[in-house]
């Protein structure tokens, strides 16, 4: 995938002029697609699609559901409101000026999730994890929506950010990300044994050694480190966090110390596919990836939900 993603494009490259050009820069128009566009486009792909995966995964076995997203800890939200703010009110206007906030809304919305999962005399169950998460998630959309109903300047330039695009991603955003996505994968692999013992249950999670609520926050900052830095570079993508796990999970059943690994590998698949296709059937005027993904993801979901059972967790 990664190597047809660096082929197939708007401009016809020959692939052996592509290998070639891979390896030796000559300077030429056709040099400078493949290592300015398709490159940062291809490397983007396979870490927001790692993110993505991973992130899914780890949403569902945190709230003990099959059917779960990384959006229910408010992660778009977050990131969108984050975006519209410095789009409105900041007046920034570049993609890698407003990333730094899209990342930082991602961690104050799954910051408050959390506060407020955790606020009482309860534990951080799944069931109050998941209510929290739909009660920021609904704020936070009527805030992106009355600011956007009254500045349609902002309308239109989020909504090409907000529609969920590889394109027009330079190197300066895969390095400015990567550390974080890098980060996210180090922590969600390091908690696949105590995600184990939480399926469980908590109170046998508890006597197979695993720290609840420190592994639920673990995998909280781990969720909104992958998703939020994924949804800041390329914007909200549908379904890659929802359908990648479940497929995962096909092949290795509810063991995360092979989900979590099998996520990080087939989500920048189907991420690139998709991003392949889109190229393919807009041709110069391309599909951006997130319609993509939605238009392959929903039927495909519905697919494997009727020929198998959802795996318990």
């Amino acid at each position: 995938m990664c190597l047809l993603s660096l082929w197939v494009g708007a401009k016809g490259i020959p692939f052996t002029a592509t290998w070639d050009l891979l390896w030796h820069n000559d300077g030429s128009s056709e040099a400078v697609i493949i290592h300015d566009l398709r490159i940062p486009r291809t490397l983007l792909g396979v870490l927001a699609g790692a993110a993505l995966g991973v992130g899914g995964a780890l949403m569902q076995a945190l709230t003990r559901n099959p059917l779960a997203d990384p959006g229910l800890l408010g992660i778009n939200m977050g990131s969108s409101s984050a975006v519209v703010v410095a789009i409105s009110f900041l007046g920034i206007h570049s993609l890698t000026g407003y990333l730094w906030f899209a990342l930082a809304g991602a961690g104050i919305a799954s910051f408050l999730v959390y506060s407020l999962g955790t606020a009482g005399r309860g534990s951080a169950t799944p069931e109050r994890l998941v209510l929290a998460g739909a009660a920021v998630t609904a704020v936070l959309y009527a805030f992106i929506q009355g600011v956007l109903l009254l500045n349609p300047d902002t309308f239109d330039e989020f909504r090409f950010w907000d529609v969920g695009s590889l394109a027009s991603r330079r190197m300066d955003v895969v390095v400015q990300v990567a550390p974080f996505i890098v980060l996210g994968l180090l922590l969600a692999l390091s908690q696949a044994r105590a995600l184990n013992a939480l399926s469980l249950g908590d109170q046998a999670g508890q006597a197979l050694g695993a720290h609840v609520g420190r592994t639920r926050a673990l995998v909280a900052v781990a969720v909104a480190l992958l998703c939020g830095s994924a949804t800041a570079a390329a914007g909200p993508i549908a379904f890659v966090g929802l359908a990648v796990p479940y497929a995962a999970r096909i092949f290795t059943g509810p063991d995360q110390r092979w989900v979590l690994p099998y996520s990080l590998m087939l989500a920048p698949i189907l991420l690139l596919a998709a991003d392949i296709l889109g190229r393919v059937l807009g041709g110069v005027q391309e599909i951006e990836v997130g319609i993509v993904t939605a238009f392959l993801g929903a039927p495909l979901f519905v697919l494997l939900c009727r020929r198998r059972k959802l795996a318990r967790l």
